[in-house]
């Protein structure tokens, strides 16, 4: 072999070498999860879980019920039961409980007869028109509770705007008359359009019973 076969050997061989080590470093680096690996690995395990909660308007599972017995106004003899820790607010013959965005409103008058599906379209349905922002889609059809038959009114409204932030809610009210001799109990649940509180509200509205 001659001086210049030999450079060109000895050459050939460290290009090799150099080759073989780079390609063994890099996979070593990666089968034994270098930094990279640790970087993904620690980013997945701190990622918060998703947080979960109601849509506004949503009243809890496992809210608590307590019985409300009227002790003054023009009819006392009735007993219903409202969400417990609800504000309380009375004027005249209403009294209403309240709770960030869903109330429950009862109002005791005198009457001279039952309530028919054909008085509240005639006489209820255009006065809440008058008095409810954004009044639409009066449905007025007969029921059954626990205390009897009732007449249900179901609409939609605005809310009051709210003085904080300006916002005005849409929402979904239930109105349910009960009678009984002469007396008539207005029994009205409103909360947002799309909370769901189908539950909730047959509670209430199946609560209700005559003294």
């Amino acid at each position: 072999m001659t001086a210049r076969t030999r450079t060109y050997a000895v050459v050939g061989l460290t290009l090799a070498t150099a080759v073989t080590t780079g390609c063994s470093g890099t996979g070593s680096h990666a089968g034994t999860g270098g930094p990279a690996s640790g970087s993904a690995t620690a980013s997945r395990q701190n990622q918060a879980a998703p947080t979960e909660s109601n849509p506004p308007g949503d009243i809890p599972d496992n809210q608590v019920y307590v019985a409300y017995r009227p002790t003054g106004g023009s009819y006392t003899g009735f007993t219903v039961k409202v969400p417990e820790g609800w504000a309380r607010t009375s004027q005249g013959g209403t009294t209403a409980f309240t709770d960030k965005l869903n109330t429950v409103r009862i109002t005791a008058v005198s009457a001279s007869g039952a309530p028919t599906a054909s008085s509240v379209t005639n006489a209820v349905v255009p006065r809440l028109r008058s008095q409810v922002p954004g009044f639409s889609s009066p449905t007025v059809s007969e029921a059954t509770r626990r205390a009897g038959r009732v007449v249900l009114l179901t609409y939609q409204g605005d809310s009051a705007r709210n003085p904080v932030t300006g916002k005005v809610v849409r929402d979904a009210f239930e109105r349910y008359a009960f009678y009984r001799a002469g007396h008539e109990v207005d029994l009205t649940l409103s909360g947002p359009v799309k909370a769901d509180n189908v539950d909730p509200w047959r509670i209430v509205s199946d609560s209700f019973t005559w003294r």
